[in-house]
């Protein structure tokens, strides 16, 4: 017997023994079961839609955000393939900063959400990875450290200022 029908049938087997030890007695296999008549009435989009766990809840967010998030780890990732001077800086340091604030928060709330918090943690791993890449990378170039964190920040202030510039231009326009 091959390995492929044996991870097969086992996973048949521990589909069908997670069905039925969480399905609830009288719920005939519907997901989303409530006790009044009026819902009976409902189409399936409208008992998903009102649900206590449906789609316009935060609890609907909290479980799918992390599976999209897992898309910027692995562009994170694929860039370890470019050289280091064609990565942003502002970029990945965003990166980096993004996943170390959200990671704290994800544990601080409550409840823990530790789905999204590792996603999290994995993204700012890659930051750091890209912005030490980067400093490296900078470094050779001017054969000095100070060098090339004095480059980092003329680089961080130059692009900020060119954002707090662009911002003042908008508000100016607005009124």
């Amino acid at each position: 017997m091959s390995s492929s029908r044996v991870g097969f049938r086992f996973f048949q087997n521990s589909r069908a023994a997670f069905r039925t030890a969480f399905r609830r007695p009288g719920a005939q296999g519907r997901r989303f079961q409530t006790s009044d008549a009026a819902s009976e009435q409902q189409s399936t989009f409208q008992r998903l839609w009102n649900s206590p766990v449906g789609v316009k809840t935060v609890h609907f967010c909290r479980r799918r955000a992390p599976v999209m998030k897992w898309a910027l780890v692995i562009a994170g990732i694929s860039d370890f393939q470019r050289p280091a001077e064609k990565l942003s800086l502002t970029q990945n340091g965003a990166l980096m900063a993004t996943g170390a604030i959200w990671t704290r928060w994800c544990l601080i709330i409550t409840p823990k959400n530790y789905l999204l918090a590792a996603v999290n943690f994995f993204l700012g791993c890659v930051g750091v990875i890209q912005v030490t890449r980067i400093f490296n990378y900078r470094r050779t170039l001017d054969g000095s450290s100070k060098a090339a964190v004095k480059d980092l920040e003329h680089e961080i202030v130059d692009e900020t200022k060119a954002v707090a510039h662009e911002a003042a231009e908008v508000v100016k326009k607005s009124t």
